[in-house]
């Protein structure tokens, strides 16, 4: 493993999910699921978060597209908050969720704006805001 990749996707990680989250599964982690742990943060968020060819609005519209058509409703919830932190806006992130629908089936498009509609209220984000960017 490399620790520059390690390390880098570790500080991605944190920022998009939160260091609470990514700082409890590292933590939780025992030897069943530890080298699983480590090959996730510098797999997927060392290599591929770290790959700046896409912005992380890019990146984070992608999981949200990828996590609905594969139904993964605890990852796509998670990945709605971090696409907020990472700055998507309302419009964008409407328009993703209405192309969930179409290309993924119209109960992928109904979960999906379900749970986004569960984490704005949780994040106190007023949905009729729709002009507002969120995060930095």
């Amino acid at each position: 493993m490399s620790n520059e990749l390690y390390e880098r996707g570790l500080g991605i990680r944190r920022e998009v999910l939160g260091a609470d989250y990514v700082d409890a599964a590292i933590s939780g982690a025992d030897a069943f699921n530890r080298d699983f742990q480590a090959f996730v943060t510098e797999a997927a968020w060392g290599r591929v978060w770290g790959d700046e060819a896409l912005s992380r609005r890019q990146h984070s519209l992608n999981v949200l597209c990828i996590t609905a058509a594969l139904n993964r409703p605890h990852e796509f919830r998670l990945h709605f908050m971090g696409a907020l932190k990472n700055g998507c806006t309302l419009p964008e992130l409407r328009g993703t969720l209405t192309q969930i629908a179409v290309y993924c089936g119209m109960p992928a498009g109904v979960d999906a704006f379900r749970i986004a509609r569960e984490v704005l209220r949780e994040q106190g984000i007023d949905p009729n805001s729709m002009d507002e960017p969120r995060g930095t």
